[in-house]
């Protein structure tokens, strides 16, 4: 399993958010680019980051945060948030990002996930945000009828290379995530299935690990930022 180390970027700091909540966001970093490259030191093979305004505004707003850690870094990086046209999506793997995440478009547009995984093979993954099972969208601002399951099968053959799903309710909240729901997912569909939201210990990497679920990652921030998950230690038992 990989680990992915969480940058959240909101006016261009890194953050964390509480839930989703805009307001309830904390510091970690004002130089995004700077904690992208420690982590990469640090041993991480892969980076998450997320334009949490660009989530809500439709469209790239930390867009100067990314292209500096893409700048900095030489290991892949996945970005989710305001990436919701096939023009956005190849701008962005045109600068050097491995993979867009597309969550609100998967709802709302399910035939871009469908041009765009076909146009970029193996570059495409689909964010599913959820509350209580149903998926969220526009950066969990709003909540739809779709069920987690039921949106992640629409997706299955059509060359996506993976599933992140977040358990909204766990995000930021270091309560442990959502094992359980993660490796349902996991079981029922054959993307890769990354879990997010919640990852707080080094316990609940162990649990996502030995779920028995073939699931292809996690990923964590606020744990590491705050310090309650080693990442030396959390590296090994994800390598293990």
């Amino acid at each position: 399993m990989i680990l992915f180390p969480a940058i959240d970027l909101k006016d261009g700091q890194c953050v964390r958010l509480l839930r989703g909540e805009m307001d309830a966001a904390t510091v970690f970093n004002d130089d995004p680019a700077a904690q992208a490259l420690a982590f990469q030191e640090a041993g991480c093979e892969w980076l998450h980051l997320v334009d949490l305004n660009g989530a809500f505004a439709g469209e790239p707003v930390n867009g100067a945060a990314v292209e500096a850690i893409l700048a900095a870094v030489s290991v892949p990086a996945q970005l989710g948030g305001g990436i919701r046209d096939l023009a956005t999506i190849e701008m962005w793997l045109d600068k050097g990002l491995q993979r867009v995440i597309l969550g609100t478009a998967a709802v709302e547009n399910p035939e871009l996930v469908r041009e765009a995984a076909a146009a970029f093979p193996g570059h495409v993954a689909v964010g599913i945000d959820a509350r209580g099972g149903r998926v969220a969208t526009k950066g969990w601002a709003e909540e739809t009828d779709v069920e987690v399951v039921d949106l992640a099968k629409r997706f299955e053959d059509v060359g996506v290379s993976a599933i992140i799903y977040t358990d909204i309710d766990r995000d930021g909240a270091m309560g442990g995530p959502n094992v359980e729901a993660t490796a349902a997912l996991a079981r029922a569909v054959r993307v890769p299935v990354i879990a997010s939201g919640g990852v707080s210990s080094i316990d609940d990497l162990k649990a996502l690990r030995d779920s028995g679920a073939p699931l292809h990652g996690a990923i964590s921030g606020r744990a590491l930022y705050d310090g309650a998950i080693d990442l030396q230690e959390a590296l090994r038992i994800m390598r293990a």
